[in-house]
């Protein structure tokens, strides 16, 4: 936590102290040293992201490392809290992906309205939220308090191709 703090003040400070800075979620990326990928196609028969009038609605998105390798696991046997907070966060860099894919640029993201959380965990285990937000935090960190949300967070017996966490985002636009 501590570090996800401190990481946080050095993205504002760096930005506040060089002029050419501008304050935008492209550079609080950058700041953060996040590349945004191309985004893959859907596995099946739907689309990543649907926009209705100024809601943008994305699909559910699984964690996948810079390799294109998939995050597996279920939390409780196997994946510790701390290794699902990564997968949340890798999942929330594929889901600011889409988006920018969908927008051309983040700077019109209005609010983050909602964020799903699915954790694929055993039934005794209790930290969903904890794994979430590793999503919330990242969100937060490039959107400001734009970012901010509302927020599910549940544990799931299995999910798609056995992905740690699965996510998906409405979000609000201009």
């Amino acid at each position: 936590m501590k570090s996800r703090l401190i990481a946080s003040t050095l993205v504002a400070f760096s930005c506040l102290s060089l002029a050419s800075c501008a304050d935008t979620p492209e550079s609080r990326l950058q700041a953060l040293d996040i590349t945004l990928v191309t985004k893959s196609a859907p596995v099946a028969n739907y689309v990543s992201a649907v926009r209705s009038g100024n809601l943008i609605f994305l699909a559910g998105h699984l964690p996948k490392r810079e390799d294109g390798a998939l995050v597996t696991g279920k939390l409780g046997d196997g994946l510790a809290t701390q290794e699902g907070y990564d997968a949340a966060r890798l999942t929330a860099i594929a889901l600011i992906a889409t988006l920018k894919s969908e927008l051309g640029e983040l700077s019109k993201v209005k609010r983050i309205v909602k964020v799903s959380g699915m954790v694929n965990a055993t039934p005794d285990y209790t930290e969903h939220s904890q794994v979430i937000n590793g999503c919330s935090d990242l969100l937060v960190e490039v959107f400001g308090d734009r970012g901010r949300h509302a927020r599910v967070a549940c544990g799931y017996a299995s999910l798609p191709l056995n992905a740690a966490v699965e996510i998906d985002l409405i979000v609000e636009v201009e």
